[in-house]
């Protein structure tokens, strides 16, 4: 059996505090790790690669800019696309969602909605759209691919790119 030495200089109640300190550290520590995956890379992120995900509806506003009040739903399809979401149970309204996340996070998120009433259009709203295809097409590569000039690198990339330089 092991003796415990207490040590004669130390008060207890100041051990206790000393202890107490210690052990709310560790539980605030240990708190923050649910928080702290959001902005530093952790060891189970090490290895495993998230894609891309482009994901919805890509809509433009010269395509929103051809819908017109008393349009049929089917006139609406051929513009807009099959909606993400059509409920059963509300048939009078279209939803078209779309969203980009690049490696787990959510980066980019819009809503469309459109309302009918006797399979007619009433109205519709939404969040802002990139102005044309070609404008969509930019964005979804700017988001998608690498930028040229270097950037866009890794971190562990940018740590070798000090030794390839000299």
């Amino acid at each position: 059996m092991i003796p415990i030495v207490h040590s004669r200089t130390t008060p207890p109640g100041v051990r206790s505090l000393v202890t107490a300190v210690a052990l709310a550290a560790a539980v605030a520590g240990i708190g923050g790790c649910a928080s702290a995956d959001k902005y530093m890379p952790t060891w189970r992120s090490f290895g495993v690669y998230k894609i891309d995900v482009n994901q919805g509806n890509y809509l433009s506003q010269d395509m929103v800019d051809k819908l017109k009040v008393g349009m049929t739903q089917q006139q609406v399809r051929l513009i807009l696309g099959t909606p993400l979401i059509e409920s059963p149970f509300r048939r009078d309204r279209w939803d078209y969602v779309y969203e980009f996340a690049k490696q787990g996070q959510l980066r980019e998120h819009r809503n469309f909605t459109v309302w009918f009433a006797d399979g007619k259009v009433t109205r519709w709203e939404g969040d802002k759209m990139p102005e044309s295809i070609v404008e969509l097409n930019r964005s979804a590569a700017a988001k998608a691919l690498p930028p040229k000039d270097g950037s866009g690198a890794g971190w562990w990339d940018r740590f070798l790119d000090v030794f390839r330089k000299k």
